[in-house]
């Protein structure tokens, strides 16, 4: 984390993310907060409180992305929720609790992961031994004298030597397995009751026996069964539950999605009563709060909150006053225009005319795309956006699947090896898209 400048987090989202300057540059000063934060000498280090961040901006902008990078730039547990998901307590649904006990789970994931890298040399040794006994059940047999010793010693020496070079990967043997414990029914019901239904599972899985079956596989996909169990022997889950509570406390970060859905005045009661009651149950999460998780507890207090909403209907200042106070930061995210359209066809890594020219790549075709055509394709994009719902990027997806569905329909074609796709091209394709009112209503 030290050397994830706010700099560099900004070039790594701009290989990404087109546009929004001012969103990537306060996710990026948010993030180096956490780690200016672990310098800071205690006391004064636990009143030190991140800045939670609020993204304004329509559909299709880049606030989702934006979360989607994050989790992959930054090593830290990331847990993306949709705030609609969430229904007051006392209502059948999900408690906002939840959403930490998935940060949990999600670092426990991570911390497991790292873990499994370093005894995996170790893992995959013990693996082979398995492998071996299985191949060879009289390899466990004990020898009577020392010649016997020696000899067992040699014998298994070439025949690990065998293994490691792979001869004997299709021979199929015989293994026992764990088998998967039974699925318990779900139970809907307030209060964390989803929580409840993993710890009755997890109780169950110690109490009861654990089953085996016998499975007939090949040797290299037994290995993969054995080398998952022998990590598991050797890795130490108190040590990983204990930096993953801690890394979840310290360093997590949870992405509100969705959060102007849950916004609004409740004067008017039917099904949207418990609007207000899901905004102050996620408040005392924001304040700093503890909840119990099946792990241990875990303080709330200095997980990074960032939320995110299209605010169509409902306003920032629909939210209640505590809510607000709790997101200081406020980033209002820009519509975007052709010039960002065509960016967004063309300078991102994942870029939407690379995709389409590795998916014709593999028919054995060569799309090549001209720079009127891509001029001319942001043109309609940007003129269906401003003639109706403006869906931003999403609205590309759109264009780009009526331009290219006649070609790949037809695909694999011996007669066609290239296409190339001009401004006429564009124009002829998608000149009923852009013309036809009465048939803009069925196209997205």
């Amino acid at each position: 984390m030290k050397e994830l400048t706010p700099k560099k987090i900004v070039r790594e989202l701009n290989k990404y993310i087109v546009g929004q300057n001012q969103a990537k540059k306060s996710v990026a000063i948010a993030l180096r907060n956490r780690w200016r934060r672990q310098q800071v000498e205690k006391p004064l280090r636990d009143e030190i409180s991140p800045n939670n961040i609020i993204l304004i901006g329509s559909t299709g902008v880049g606030k989702t992305e934006i979360s989607r990078r994050l989790a992959t730039l930054v090593n830290a547990p990331f847990v993306k929720v949709e705030a609609s998901k969430f229904t007051e307590v006392g209502y059948v649904g999900r408690d906002v609790e939840s959403m930490i006990r998935d940060l949990v789970e999600v670092s426990i994931k991570q911390v497991k992961n790292e873990k499994e890298k370093n005894i995996l040399d170790d893992a995959h040794k013990n693996a082979n031994e398995r492998i071996l006994e299985c191949l060879f059940p009289d390899s466990k047999k004990k020898p009577s004298n020392d010649d016997s010793v020696e000899r067992q010693k040699r014998t298994m020496s070439k025949l690990r030597k065998k293994l490691d070079d792979g001869r004997y990967e299709d021979k199929v043997i015989k293994v026992e397995v764990k088998a998967p414990p039974m699925p318990l029914m779900q139970v809907m019901g307030p209060i964390g009751m989803d929580d409840m239904t993993g710890n009755i599972q997890d109780m169950l899985s110690n109490v009861l026996p654990k089953k085996k079956k016998t499975q007939q596989l090949k040797v290299s996909d037994a290995r993969e069964i054995f080398i998952k169990e022998e990590a598991e022997k050797l890795i130490d889950m108190d040590d990983v539950t204990k930096v993953a509570l801690n890394r979840s406390e310290q360093n997590g970060i949870v992405f509100l999605d969705e959060i102007d859905k849950i916004a609004g005045s409740d004067s008017s009661g039917g099904i949207d009563v418990s609007r207000e009651g899901v905004q102050r149950d996620i408040l005392p999460i924001v304040e700093g709060c503890t909840v119990s998780t099946k792990y241990g507890q875990i303080k709330t207090d200095h997980v990074l909150f960032v939320a995110a909403g299209a605010f169509h209907v409902s306003k920032p200042s629909d939210l209640i006053p505590e809510l607000q106070g709790r997101f200081p930061i406020r980033v209002e995210m820009s519509n975007l225009s052709k010039s960002d359209f065509v960016k967004i066809l063309t300078k991102p890594k994942n870029a939407l005319i690379s995709q389409y020219i590795a998916l014709l790549n593999a028919e054995g075709v060569k799309l090549e795309f001209l720079n009127e055509a891509i001029l001319e394709i942001a043109a309609i994009a940007t003129e269906l956006n401003d003639k109706m719902e403006n869906i931003g990027a999403r609205r590309l997806h759109t264009v780009m699947t009526s331009l290219l569905e006649d070609i790949l329909f037809q695909l694999p074609d011996k007669k066609i090896t290239e296409v190339k796709l001009t401004r006429a091209t564009v124009k002829d394709k998608l000149s009923d898209l852009s013309e036809d009112e009465d048939l803009r209503r069925y196209i997205l």
